[in-house]
């Protein structure tokens, strides 16, 4: 069996949920299991050399657009790349995947994702964090948030350490993938781990 990857994202991020399924099912294909950890950004880009979406150049954030509508019209995914409620707080979301089953997070963040780049709702909603945690038999939506706030602030910390620095990253053993168009060279990685294990 393929060792684990650490998968650390932000559910706010079109990159990650432009990767999402592709990840999941590249991680099933090996046998690998999945740690889910969301982290915040907004903490990890001062530390990296990192600037939020409305504080990069013009033509950066015009280039994004473009290629947002290159990567979904390839993939074939639906997004939309003016979502109505973008950027939103992604701090209810991510922790709710904290606290989620660990069986259930890879699932419950993909839902995160869909919610903002293809459904139009608003993850920093209360109501829609509900309606996301009642879908994966989570009853006490607020209580879950309540308890992910303390594995949200360290998956945060431990991303710092690692020299993580965007949304997505994948941690296979030592080796650290940056970006949904990374997935080939970890699909790779995986398939020599499966090679030497």
């Amino acid at each position: 069996m393929a060792k684990p990857i650490d998968y650390y994202l932000s559910p706010v991020s079109p990159w990650t949920y432009l990767g999402h399924e592709r990840f999941a099912q590249i991680a099933r294909r090996h046998g690998a299991t999945v740690a889910v950890k969301p982290v915040d950004y907004g903490v990890i880009f001062p530390q990296s050399g990192g600037l939020p979406l409305a504080k990069r150049a013009p033509q950066r954030q015009a280039y994004r657009l473009a290629e947002l509508a290159r990567w979904r019209d390839h993939l074939r995914v639906p997004l939309n790349i003016h979502p109505k409620f973008f950027p939103a707080d992604p701090a209810q979301a991510a922790c709710l995947i904290c606290a989620a089953p660990e069986a259930k997070r890879l699932a419950v963040a993909g839902d995160c994702l869909r919610a903002v780049w293809a459904e139009e709702k608003n993850i920093a909603d209360a109501g829609v964090i509900a309606e996301i945690a009642a879908r994966h038999g989570i009853a006490d939506a607020a209580g879950a948030v309540a308890r992910g706030k303390t594995p949200y602030a360290s998956n945060t910390q431990e991303a710092v350490t690692r020299q993580v620095f965007g949304a997505p990253t994948y941690v296979y053993g030592d080796e650290l993938f940056w970006g949904q168009d990374r997935l080939d060279f970890l699909d790779r990685a995986l398939a020599r781990g499966r090679a030497t294990s």
